[in-house]
Protein backbone atom coordinates (compact mmCIF):
# COMPACT_ATOMS: atom_id res chain seq x y z
CA UNK A 1 0.00 0.00 0.00
CA UNK A 2 1.21 3.54 -0.92
CA UNK A 3 1.15 5.96 1.69
CA UNK A 4 -0.39 9.30 1.17
CA UNK A 5 1.21 12.87 1.09
CA UNK A 6 0.01 13.67 4.86
CA UNK A 7 1.51 10.32 5.76
CA UNK A 8 4.78 11.04 4.66
CA UNK A 9 4.35 14.09 6.05
CA UNK A 10 4.11 13.24 9.37
CA UNK A 11 6.37 10.01 8.58
CA UNK A 12 9.17 12.71 8.22
CA UNK A 13 8.06 15.16 11.35
CA UNK A 14 8.44 12.33 13.49
CA UNK A 15 11.93 11.41 11.98
CA UNK A 16 13.05 15.08 12.33
CA UNK A 17 11.42 14.63 15.93
CA UNK A 18 12.88 11.79 17.02
CA UNK A 19 16.01 11.25 15.01
CA UNK A 20 19.27 11.31 16.60
CA UNK A 21 21.15 14.57 16.96
CA UNK A 22 24.03 14.68 15.09
CA UNK A 23 25.27 17.80 17.35
CA UNK A 24 24.92 15.36 20.62
CA UNK A 25 26.46 12.55 18.62
CA UNK A 26 29.83 14.65 17.62
CA UNK A 27 29.87 16.51 21.40
CA UNK A 28 30.04 13.06 22.82
CA UNK A 29 32.63 12.35 20.17
CA UNK A 30 35.08 15.10 21.66
CA UNK A 31 33.82 15.04 24.77
CA UNK A 32 33.96 10.83 25.73
CA UNK A 33 34.74 9.47 22.59
CA UNK A 34 37.45 7.05 24.38
CA UNK A 35 34.18 5.91 26.17
CA UNK A 36 32.34 5.11 23.29
CA UNK A 37 29.46 7.23 24.01
CA UNK A 38 29.19 8.30 20.61
CA UNK A 39 28.10 4.82 19.48
CA UNK A 40 26.08 4.22 22.03
CA UNK A 41 23.89 7.03 21.59
CA UNK A 42 24.01 5.98 17.89
CA UNK A 43 22.54 2.71 18.65
CA UNK A 44 26.12 0.60 17.84
CA UNK A 45 26.01 -0.97 21.72
CA UNK A 46 28.53 -3.71 20.35
CA UNK A 47 30.86 -1.48 18.96
CA UNK A 48 30.80 1.00 22.29
CA UNK A 49 31.33 -2.28 24.07
CA UNK A 50 34.59 -2.80 22.13
CA UNK A 51 35.44 0.85 22.02
CA UNK A 52 35.41 1.39 26.01
CA UNK A 53 37.04 -1.98 26.88
CA UNK A 54 39.87 -1.16 24.44
CA UNK A 55 39.85 2.21 26.16
CA UNK A 56 39.67 0.89 29.23
CA UNK A 57 42.45 -1.97 28.46
CA UNK A 58 44.73 1.08 27.30
CA UNK A 59 45.06 2.76 30.86
CA UNK A 60 45.41 -0.32 32.84
CA UNK A 61 48.31 -1.48 30.63
CA UNK A 62 50.13 2.23 29.69
CA UNK A 63 52.43 1.58 32.56
CA UNK A 64 53.42 -1.51 30.56
CA UNK A 65 53.51 0.59 27.29
CA UNK A 66 51.07 -2.29 25.78
CA UNK A 67 48.59 0.59 26.37
CA UNK A 68 49.84 2.95 23.72
CA UNK A 69 48.73 0.46 20.91
CA UNK A 70 45.50 0.30 22.71
CA UNK A 71 45.03 4.17 22.73
CA UNK A 72 45.83 5.08 19.63
CA UNK A 73 43.58 2.36 18.36
CA UNK A 74 40.77 3.90 20.22
CA UNK A 75 42.33 7.83 18.87
CA UNK A 76 42.42 6.45 15.21
CA UNK A 77 38.79 4.76 15.82
CA UNK A 78 37.53 7.93 17.13
CA UNK A 79 39.32 10.13 14.17
CA UNK A 80 37.39 7.93 11.63
CA UNK A 81 34.22 8.16 13.52
CA UNK A 82 34.25 11.82 12.95
CA UNK A 83 33.14 10.83 9.18
CA UNK A 84 30.94 7.45 10.01
CA UNK A 85 29.13 9.80 12.38
CA UNK A 86 26.64 11.43 9.05
CA UNK A 87 25.84 8.16 7.81
CA UNK A 88 25.38 6.70 11.11
CA UNK A 89 22.73 9.25 11.70
CA UNK A 90 21.11 8.61 7.59
CA UNK A 91 20.99 5.26 8.99
CA UNK A 92 19.04 5.57 12.01
CA UNK A 93 16.70 8.02 10.09
CA UNK A 94 16.04 5.16 7.65
CA UNK A 95 15.73 2.82 10.31
CA UNK A 96 12.71 5.32 12.09
CA UNK A 97 11.18 5.91 8.55
CA UNK A 98 10.82 2.83 7.54
CA UNK A 99 9.73 1.44 11.06
CA UNK A 100 6.68 4.66 10.92
CA UNK A 101 5.76 3.91 7.70
CA UNK A 102 5.17 -0.35 8.53
CA UNK A 103 3.44 0.88 11.60
CA UNK A 104 0.74 3.55 9.75
CA UNK A 105 0.15 0.66 7.11
CA UNK A 106 -0.73 -1.53 9.59
CA UNK A 107 -3.02 0.85 10.97
CA UNK A 108 -4.39 1.75 7.76
CA UNK A 109 -4.99 -2.25 6.58
CA UNK A 110 -8.03 -3.32 9.48
CA UNK A 111 -9.97 0.31 8.14
CA UNK A 112 -9.51 -1.14 4.58
CA UNK A 113 -10.31 -4.19 5.22
CA UNK A 114 -13.69 -3.23 7.69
Amino acid sequence: MQLDTQQQILIEQRVTNDAKSPVIAYLLLLFLGGFGAHRFYLGKTGTGVAMLLLWIFGWLTFVLGIGLIALAAVGIWAFVDLFLIPGLIRQDQDRLRTRLASEMEMRAAPALAG
